[in-house]
């Protein structure tokens, strides 16, 4: 393999993202092959459960993977419990504490417009069938929860999960969005031995990437179509995160190019779309 092709694999894969305690920003622009995107973890305990940091030019996500977390952002204070998320404004100070853990996920693009601070509650979006719904036939079923989508007001950022029935496919048929929006996907919740295969390519001829992933690795898709499957017996789950392109226009789910050859109606996206 050519150093060439090492280092573009290199800027598309980052392994095990969830091994380090405090704060921790694994993927930047300056080290990846992202535009806009940035995403890091924030796992906090007894022995460190505290972090603080200041947005700068980007809008940030935080989505509570695990624990419970007490969030300041300014004047206000916000609290995390699991699968809870919450929308910050660019140029804010955040404050992040837990009494017992927490493990947050943060996602963040660069935006030139300040949007206001946004809290969304699990809780809500289970009761909502445009937010949480299940889509796919048999071999590719799988479940999608929105938590930072058409339910928010921001610039760039798009951010929720998907799991996968035991062995299925997801992102199904394979679809690409890359003239409007780059992506990636952190897998979690796939405790040992579960893993996936991922795929990313623009050529079927010829894969950029086709590796295994397991909880914690971070999969970076600019572009191409972008097929995963679950091993049998075990799930598939990762989050994703999009950013657009152009501020706001480009912020838009479920608008893709479905590979030629699959094209057969529905994505199953139509629910998550703006209405």
């Amino acid at each position: 393999m050519s150093t060439q092709v090492e280092n573009a694999i290199h800027q598309r894969i980052f392994r095990k993202t969830n091994a380090h305690a405090g704060r921790h920003i694994s993927v930047t622009p300056d080290n990846s092959s992202m535009r806009h995107l940035q995403y890091g973890r924030i796992q906090l305990s007894g022995l460190h459960p505290a972090e603080s940091f200041s947005t700068e030019n980007r809008e940030t996500g935080l989505i509570c993977l695990s624990g419970e977390a007490r969030v300041t952002v300014e004047k206000h204070e916000l609290s995390l419990s699991q699968y809870d998320a919450v929308y910050i404004p660019r140029d804010s100070f955040v404050g992040i504490t837990t009494k017992t853990s927490v493990d947050l996920a943060e996602f963040s693009a660069d935006v030139s417009k300040r949007y206001p601070l946004q809290l969304v509650r699990f809780s809500e979006i289970s009761s909502d069938p445009g937010l949480k719904f299940s889509t796919g036939a048999s071999g590719c079923r799988r479940h999608l929860n929105m938590l930072l989508a058409k339910n928010i007001e921001a610039g760039r950022l798009i951010a929720g999960f998907t799991d996968s029935d035991p062995g299925n496919w997801t992102s199904w048929p394979p679809h690409e969005h890359s003239a409007m929006l780059e992506e990636i996907y952190v897998y979690f919740n796939m405790p040992e031995p579960a893993y996936g295969i991922q795929l990313v390519y623009n050529d079927i001829e010829s894969q950029e990437v086709a590796t295994v992933v397991r909880e914690g690795d971070a999969v970076l898709i600019p572009g191409g179509f972008h097929p995963n499957v679950a091993v049998p017996g075990h799930r598939i789950c990762f989050l994703w995160a999009m950013a657009a392109h152009r501020e706001v226009e480009d912020r838009q789910f479920g608008v893709v190019n479905v590979q030629p050859g699959f094209q057969q109606g529905s994505t199953g996206l139509e629910a998550g779309r703006k209405p």
